[in-house]
């Protein structure tokens, strides 16, 4: 948010707006057409692109209207602690979100897995061996070989920590007013982070057709593709905000003491990074 100027408002409170409306009729099509995907209707992959892409336009517009608000001075230091706070509290509704699913794999592995070993349950399923990871009782999934840290694993955590650095020392530049710097640095974060999905779309490939290891596997392969694709989603995410403050700063928005939609968006790839550390470890080595 650059454009804080001293005559700002005290609080700044827009017009009414069209974007919420529009945004939720773009969610109802697309969850709808969702329910009828699932449901064999051949017309629902249409509608619920046709949805998503109502969505994706209703968001460039509403945040474009913020940006046009922002640089047209009518953000005071009130609205920059209501954006802060705002995206604080998001950061960590992802967290809350990360941590199910962490805890499900805890769960899983920890707990359930001896339980269902234990002496009680060999009446039930005498064959089935309490090991980590599982076919299950019934031998109903189909053998697999599970994902290993290297090469694609460890060379993603590298690259994600390597943006991680590449991020900060741009943000640093914007602070310095070395704008060339930081336009320089952050389309190193922004290149680093679409190399990350390349190779874990590789990784993905890779998995389906030499390990035969999908989102079928059982418990270890729901819980892996669940845990990577949800993080490779929010990196997708993360690059795309980057992109668009990559394209401000080539316009001249932001100033050194004012530029929270640079800090919240490298808030937000801080937090992948942090995810992602955690991930590797608990996913690809334990």
């Amino acid at each position: 948010m650059s454009g804080q100027h001293q005559t700002a408002p005290y609080y700044f409170v827009p017009a009414p707006s069209r974007h919420p409306v529009s945004c939720s009729v773009g969610l109802l099509v697309v969850l709808g057409s969702a329910a009828a995907w699932v449901n064999g209707q051949s017309w629902a992959p249409w509608t619920a692109l046709a949805g998503l892409l109502w969505v994706l336009w209703v968001l460039r517009s509403w945040f474009g209207d913020s940006i046009a608000e922002s640089e047209g001075g009518l953000y005071s230091k009130r609205i920059d602690v209501s954006y802060r706070w705002g995206m604080s509290w998001f950061i960590f509704s992802e967290v809350m979100f990360f941590a199910a699913f962490f805890g499900a794999l805890f769960y899983a592995r920890t707990l359930a897995m001896p339980w269902l070993g234990d002496l009680d349950n060999k009446l039930l399923w005498p064959d089935f061996s309490a090991v980590w990871p599982n076919t299950g009782p019934a031998g109903v999934v189909d053998a697999f070989e599970t994902m290993g840290p290297w090469p694609i694993p460890t060379l993603n955590t590298a690259l994600l920590l390597t943006s991680g650095v590449t991020l900060t020392i741009s943000h640093h530049a914007l602070r310095a007013n070395h704008r060339g710097s930081a336009i320089f640095w952050l389309f190193a974060t922004v290149v680093l982070g679409f190399v990350f999905l390349g190779f874990q779309a590789y990784e993905y490939h890779h998995a389906y057709t030499e390990l035969n290891l999908k989102l079928t596997s059982g418990v270890y392969g729901s819980t892996f593709f669940l845990l990577t694709g949800f993080h490779g989603f929010h990196v997708m995410l993360g690059a795309i905000m980057l992109s668009v403050m990559l394209v401000r700063l080539m316009k001249g928005h932001f100033t050194p003491d004012h530029h929270f939609g640079f800090e919240g968006a490298a808030w937000y790839w801080h937090f992948v990074d942090v995810v992602w550390l955690g991930l590797y470890v608990v996913v690809y080595w334990l």
